[in-house]
């Protein structure tokens, strides 16, 4: 059977317990080798992996026996090195979100398209089949016309190294702190994807609330109005909070509404359920259990094995960056017009 040999930029703990495990289980990849900051860190992961280790991202592109690159790096390091992985001719499956505005997306966006090459963000939540079931029912009607839609991701705090300016370059040193750290990256992409899966899929920013700390500034967690062109609205909030745990998504139509109660975070061995309510009664469908990373590799591997579509994750990519450009220019408006 055909299979990607890809090579992983980084040896961070998060991407191993999805995406990095799910690339290992997948019989349509081959993980090549792994490339870290530390030769120890680098070695132990490709220990893990029973792949080559690799001293240095530059190293692991100068590799021929690559296809593809999975690189999930923080936002301040993914520019230069998804644009360096696309230069060497490597397909990219990279950490969400891309870039840290539409701008620098738009150039990767493009870089990808020149060189014949898939660009995909690694949202796997999409791909779990909890929200097909839940579109479908939309699509039949069984809520009537769609008329809002709320969303609501919020998780324990990372770590204070995490936005306190102590993320590693390649090389070990310290980058200043950068706009690339907070909670709107961390969660709120999620819950904007989640608004774009939604019918009218062109939301618009009409309004935003960003809580930050007071020590550091960074934002701590929010809420974003939006609005589509047929008048559909939509609120997500987003933050880290170590009490209110939620991963949810709620579609309001004219005759009924549907729930996921863990639209973001279903693990692999979960039946998720699905809440139906109708006039005639309230409605607890349970769902089969999927692996939503498993579902993102597969359809990234099968795009480049079998020539599928290489330009719509592309168009996904700009408009989810136009979104957060959004709400960052909408926040950052309010907060002049309140003189803060």
């Amino acid at each position: 059977m055909p299979v990607i040999r890809v090579g992983l930029f980084g040896c961070a703990d998060t991407p191993w317990l999805g995406v990095v495990s799910a690339l290992v289980a997948s019989p349509l990849v081959r993980v090549v080798a792994v490339a870290g900051r530390t030769d120890g860190e680098t070695v132990a992961a490709a220990g893990r992996l029973g792949c080559a280790a690799v001293n240095g991202y530059a190293a692991l592109l100068e590799r021929g026996d690559l296809d593809a690159v999975y690189a999930p790096l923080p936002p301040e390091l993914q520019t230069e090195w998804i644009g360096k992985s696309l230069t060497a001719g490597k397909h990219v499956l990279v950490g969400e979100p891309l870039a840290l505005n539409r701008m620098e997306a738009a150039m990767l966006v493009a870089a990808a398209r020149m060189g014949g090459l898939l660009l995909m963000e690694s949202f796997a939540f999409p791909r779990h089949s909890q929200h097909a079931a839940a579109q479908q029912l939309i699509d039949e009607g069984a809520i009537g016309e769609p008329r809002s839609f709320t969303a609501a991701l919020f998780l324990p705090p990372p770590p204070p190294s995490r936005w306190s300016g102590a993320c590693p370059s390649e090389a070990g040193g310290a980058p200043p702190l950068h706009g690339g750290r907070g909670a709107l990256l961390d969660t709120g992409v999620y819950a904007l994807r989640a608004a774009g899966l939604q019918p009218g899929r062109n939301p618009q920013v009409e309004g935003v609330v960003l809580h930050r700390d007071r020590d550091t500034g960074v934002d701590v967690a929010g809420t974003v109005l939006l609005s589509t062109a047929d008048g559909r609205v939509g609120n997500v909030s987003f933050g880290h909070d170590r009490l209110l745990a939620r991963s949810t998504y709620f579609v309001q139509g004219s005759r009924g509404s549907i729930t996921l109660p863990m639209a973001f975070t279903a693990p692999p061995g979960l039946r998720p359920v699905l809440r139906l309510e109708r006039p005639e009664g309230v409605e607890e469908r349970t769902l089969d259990a999927d692996c939503q990373n498993g579902a993102l590799v597969s359809a990234f591997a099968r795009r480049i094995l079998e020539g599928g579509d290489l330009i719509g994750p592309g168009e996904d990519i700009l408009r989810q960056a136009s979104l957060l450009d959004g709400v960052r220019e909408t926040a950052e408006r309010d907060r002049r017009q309140r003189g803060l």
